[in-house]
């Protein structure tokens, strides 16, 4: 069981959101556990380590009451597999990061996270992008034997095609698919969706506020700290920002008379949607995690998410 709002880890890592503060992030932590969002959703590379190992001192005694997700499949200590990209470390060196899931890979990598997240078991365990030089088959034999061995108790997967997601679910029992989804990024909705609900595969969705520029807090001439990378990002242009701006505004009323903000509109409208069974959602402070728990308790109706998505059927972006 995990909860329809789950605190996504990046950003506490630093990496790619110009640092982070590891106060600030034990504090989030314990507030959305307390709040009763109770799954973490980390990776190894979130902060390269970091993410996990704070995700770590923050369950320390509260094990039983949080669902751990993170992932392998992506190294920045090896040069083997396929190249990703090149970024830097959070100590300033330059790294390149490599897309790797072979069979040993596999099974090195679960160690590394259970230590750092000083625990015997990971509740679900996601491949994080597709890598092209190890069989689907390879990658999901080792995940399989991981839970043969009691270190994880469900397989997922992530920014997996329905090709790539038939090949994994033909392995093992496919819990998960964890793709990016929100109101301005819903190219999913044509066939990944309807694959995984004829599959009883969840949809955990990223950046469901598209890295917060769907809480109508991001301004055209909004200033971001030195190593975030959004404002390289297309939905991310002035002009995109004040187009969707427009559209949020539009959104007040309805905030307003379900006492919400529009942070939490966005988020109950994304888990409404057919086959989306967790959003995501980043914070990197107390205050922003009880802004995202709280979307736990807005309720749409059906005409109300109807007409919220006509309204973006309207919404033309340049991407």
């Amino acid at each position: 069981m995990v909860t329809p709002v789950a605190f996504g880890a990046w950003a506490i890592g630093g990496w790619l959101w110009g640092g982070a503060d590891k106060k600030d992030a034990l504090d989030a932590l314990s507030a959305a556990i307390d709040a009763g969002m109770t799954t973490i959703d980390t990776a190894p590379v979130y902060g390269f380590g970091v993410s996990e190992e704070i995700v770590g001192k923050a369950i320390k005694g509260k094990r039983d009451r949080v669902e751990i997700l993170t992932k392998y499949g992506l190294s920045w200590d090896t040069d083997k597999g396929e190249f990703f990209f090149d970024t830097v470390h959070n100590d300033g060196r330059p790294v390149k990061i490599h897309k790797y899931a072979s069979r040993d890979h596999v099974m090195h990598e679960c160690e590394l996270s259970l230590k750092r997240l000083g625990t015997d078991y990971i509740d679900l365990y996601q491949i994080h992008w597709p890598d092209g030089t190890t069989p689907v088959e390879e990658t999901m034999e080792a995940v399989g034997r991981l839970i043969e061995q009691g270190k994880i108790r469900a397989a997922g997967v992530c920014n997996y095609d329905v090709a790539l997601s038939e090949k994994a679910a033909s392995s093992l029992n496919l819990a998960s698919n964890q793709v990016p989804y929100s109101m301005v990024k819903r190219d999913i909705e044509s066939d990944l969706v309807p694959w995984c609900i004829e599959n009883q595969v969840s949809i955990l969705a990223y950046s469901p506020l598209q890295r917060g520029l769907l809480t109508g807090k991001i301004t055209p001439d909004y200033q971001f700290k030195e190593g975030d990378n959004r404002p390289s990002t297309p939905h991310f242009s002035p002009e995109n920002i004040w187009r969707v701006n427009l559209f949020l505004e539009s959104l007040k009323p309805m905030a307003a008379n379900k006492n919400a903000t529009i942070g939490q509109l966005v988020t109950a409208w994304t888990i409404a949607q057919p086959g989306i069974s967790v959003a995501l959602v980043g914070a990197r402070n107390r205050k922003q995690v009880l802004e995202n728990a709280g979307a736990m308790e807005v309720r749409l109706t059906e005409s109300e998410v109807e007409s919220i998505t006509e309204a973006l059927n309207q919404l033309k972006l340049d991407l």
